[in-house]
Order: structure tokens, then C-alpha cells, then sequence
């Protein structure tokens, strides 16, 4: 059985007018996540705003999370930077702050080699026990880590044991991990592919019907998956209309959800974008408030 599977929800960091992280809105938004679709949450990721966290900032949020939703709840805590030995000390502080996994990702800006990624990785696994979920998005950190060297580290490290794919063309099965869509628009086709599910953005506003996707496709009802996924399409495109989680806040706070405060460099979306965010909220037949 899959250790990560469903609708994992890379889960956004509310912030107060102080620009503040605001705990107490970051625990209900963690409960109504779990409320309403999704499997578990990953915490502090790109969505959540890691890099511009403090470690502090960061486990005090996954420990105010956890204490609102309890023990049994999936929760994977973002770990991963561009320092190995900054890694291995937030790995091993989200450890003992009670993280069921964490999520790894490839170092950027450095543009460390093959062997350098797999030391990098190695070090960072060896800090904990727990599973950890490797992380590839070379559309932020620049360098890819292409399904040869992914199988590598499966291999030659016990607890790498799943990846967040988000190169979406080299999207497939990979040996000995199991794989996690990283981007929504591609959920269904890693399913598909025979992955075990996705961490995911859309699922913060549309939770109910990704994770109705997934119980249908895991029915054996390929079709009835299909009909969703196509209905949310016009969801994932606007939540792209810029980086994220710029339009993914914009849209929180447009169906009241939570403010749409960021950190800089992030910044609230311009009217164009908001019209397109807007447009499909509305579409989806969700109800607008803000």
C-alpha cells in the first residue's frame, strides 16, 4: 500500500497586517483542508511561502497545525533548501516536531551536479528516519533530476521512498518510489501513469472534487474521473495566470477563506489577474464574497 496517496495539499501560509505568520488562521486552514478533500497536508512548501520563512517561523507552524488537527492526519513538512547542512537541521527539527515525512527539494541556485544532488540528499535522509519525498521542480531550482538519477536515490537510500514530479514531461513511473503529481493540471494523467496521487494547489478551493477524481479513478471509474478533471481545467489554468501562490491567495481571500497577504517579493495580483481568478471561481459555481 501506498504511503502517500489522494489529495495532499500543499497548504498556504496565512499572514496577519503585522506580516506576521498568522497561526490561529493557519490552523483552521489546515482543518478545513482536511475537511474538505484533502488526504493530508504538506506544510511550509513553495505554496506554503518556505523560502521567505524563517525556521523558526516554520516549525511553529507545523506544530500549531498539528495541534489543531491532532496525530492521525498525514502531515509532510517542507525541509528541503540549498544548504545541506541548513537542511539537515530543519529535517531533524520537523522530526521532532512529530512531521509524518518531509519534503526534500533539490538544491537551487547552486546547480550542484549529479553526485552533488545525491550526497546532498543522502545527508539530508540520514537525519531522520522518516520517509522522505524528493522534490522536482526545475522551474524553480534550475537543474532537473531526470528518472535514472530519481531511481538512483530510491535505490541507494532506504527512507527516499516517493518524489513530487513536477516536470511535467518526464512525468511516468520511476522504480522503487512512488510518484506524486506536482502540478494539478497533470493529477489525473499521473494516476493515469500509475502514480500514487499529487501535492496539490487546486485543492485548497476545489479539495471535494480532486479528491473525487482520485476515488473514482481508484473505482476502476476512468471515465467519471476524466468528466471532473476536465471540468476544473479552466481552476488550474488561473490559478497559473502568475507564479504561485500569488493567484491561489487572491482566490482564498475571494471566497473568504483567508487574507491574501504575502511576503515580498510576492504581491498581491493585479486586476487582470483577479478578473481571471474571478472568472473561474464563478465558473466553478463557487461563491465570491471578497
Amino acid at each position: 500500500m501506498a504511503r502517500f496517496s489522494g489529495v495532499l495539499t500543499a497548504m498556504a501560509t496565512p499572514f496577519g497586517n503585522d506580516g506576521e505568520v498568522d497561526l490561529g488562521a493557519a490552523a483552521k486552514l489546515a482543518a478545513h483542508l482536511l475537511d474538505n478533500g484533502s488526504d493530508g497536508l504538506v506544510v511550509a512548501g513553495t505554496t506554503g511561502e518556505a523560502a521567505t520563512l524563517s525556521d523558526e517561523e516554520q516549525i511553529d507552524l507545523f506544530r500549531a497545525v498539528r495541534a489543531e488537527v491532532g496525530e492521525e492526519p498525514l502531515l509532510v513538512c517542507g525541509s528541503g533548501t540549498n544548504d545541506t547542512r541548513h537542511s539537515i537541521g530543519l529535517t531533524k527539527a520537523a522530526d521532532e516536531a512529530g512531521a509524518d515525512a518531509m519534503l526534500v527539494v533539490t538544491p537551487y541556485y547552486n546547480k550542484p551536479n549529479p553526485a552533488g544532488i545525491k550526497a546532498h540528499v543522502a545527508a539530508v535522509a540520514a537525519a531522520t528516519a522518516k520517509p522522505i519525498i524528493v522534490y522536482n521542480i526545475p522551474s524553480r531550482t534550475v537543474i532537473n533530476m531526470p528518472p535514472d538519477l530519481l531511481a538512483e536515490l530510491a535505490a541507494g537510500i532506504d527512507n527516499v521512498v516517493a518524489v513530487k514530479q513536477a516536470n511535467d514531461a518526464e512525468l511516468g513511473p520511476i522504480e522503487g518510489l512512488e510518484v506524486l503529481a506536482g502540478n494539478d493540471n497533470v493529477f489525473l494523467r499521473c494516476l493515469e501513469l500509475g502514480g500514487t496521487g499529487g501535492i496539490t494547489v487546486a485543492s485548497h478551493i476545489v479539495g471535494p472534487q480532486m479528491a473525487a477524481i482520485y476515488e473514482r479513478f481508484e473505482a476502476g471509474d476512468a471515465a467519471g474521473a476524466a468528466e471532473i478533471d476536465r471540468g476544473l481545467q479552466p481552476i488550474y489554468d488561473a490559478l497559473a495566470v502568475t507564479g504561485n501562490p500569488m493567484p491561489l491567495k487572491g482566490a482564498l481571500q475571494m471566497l473568504g477563506i483567508c487574507s491574501e497577504r504575502m511576503r515580498l517579493p510576492m504581491v498581491p495580483l493585479d486586476e487582470g489577474q483577479r478578473e481571471v481568478v474571478r472568472a473561474a471561481l464563478e465558473g466553478a459555481g463557487l461563491e465570491v464574497v471578497g
